[in-house]
């Protein structure tokens, strides 16, 4: 069992409601981020701020990172080796809940486990709403002793915590859904167009979609609350979702997997095609008006 005191590395719109969960459940929770905003919100709501990440270690015995990217992991714990923090201590649990690459959670896995301290990818579902509710599904990926110790923060953040295999599983399972969620995006808002083109609402369609076999979350939470109420704000953005279907089309190049479905997926969701920036919401490929000329003519 872990101590009462949790690290959080990253305060972005996950990090900040997961960090709040924490610090509901009982926990003291410090926290790190670069944005001078986020770390003042966090201080506001009772979270201890830190000057670095090191220093977040070096206060916790559990530590969750929500980061960008896999790079970013890396360079997180690698600054922690340098800094002697998981050389002069034992039995710490690093919880990476960001959208990583499975070769980067294996290897470094197999670096804290030489040192005495456990790892677990746990990528998380469920967006900003459910960090912040505690709420979120969490798809664990490490050894059983080591998800075992940190299962009262897991608990804490998620509603559902699924274990489903060595180091790098998890990582594995969510680049898998979040490229059905990129797949069902455009084939619920095609299925929608097509409905409306012929005479009948897309909220009538949904009705009966959602009560029949084509119901998805997409077409059950996202489009009823973020597309057509017109509202785009789902918390998740366009370019983390293009992150996230390129690299799934990564793991299947090293796997060796034809996907020609999720190939022009990817390419449908290409700044040229789609039209969206990086910065905007996901939810606005859903909406037949932001969609580009040259995909209805391709």
């Amino acid at each position: 069992m872990m101590g009462q005191s949790v690290g959080i590395i990253g305060l972005g719109a996950m990090g900040m409601g997961m960090a709040q969960s924490l610090l509901r459940a009982g926990f003291t929770v410090s926290a790190y981020d670069l944005s001078h905003d986020a770390m003042a919100r966090a201080r506001a709501s009772g979270i201890t701020v830190t000057t670095s990440p090191v220093e977040v270690m070096q206060a916790t015995d559990a530590i969750v990172l929500s980061l960008p990217l896999a790079r970013h992991v890396e360079e997180t714990i690698e600054a922690g080796f340098a800094a002697g923090m998981f050389a002069n201590r034992q039995g710490m649990v690093v919880i990476d809940t960001s959208t990583s690459e499975a070769a980067v959670s294996r290897r470094l896995a197999a670096r804290l486990a030489e040192a005495g301290h456990g790892f677990l990818d746990a990528p998380v579902s469920g967006g900003p709403q459910g960090a912040a509710n505690g709420a979120l599904s969490m798809m664990i990926g490490g050894d059983t002793n080591s998800v075992t110790k940190a299962q009262p923060v897991l608990d804490a953040m998620a509603a559902k915590v699924i274990h489903v295999g060595d180091s790098g599983a998890g990582n594995i399972a969510k680049l898998v859904n979040n490229m059905l969620v990129a797949c069902h995006m455009l084939t619920t808002a095609e299925a929608l167009r097509l409905s409306e083109a012929a005479g009948l609402p897309a909220g009538d369609a949904l009705r009966v979609i959602n009560s029949a076999t084509g119901r998805s979350a997409l077409s059950e939470v996202h489009f009823p609350n973020w597309v057509l109420t017109r509202s785009f704000d789902s918390g998740f953005s366009a370019g983390l979702m293009r992150k996230d279907i390129r690299l799934a089309l990564e793991l299947a190049t090293d796997a060796g997997c034809a996907m020609p479905v999720s190939e022009l997926v990817v390419e449908l969701w290409s700044k040229a095609r789609s039209g969206l920036g990086d910065t905007d919401d996901f939810m606005l490929m859903g909406d037949p008006d932001a969609r580009p000329k040259e995909e209805t003519n391709g």
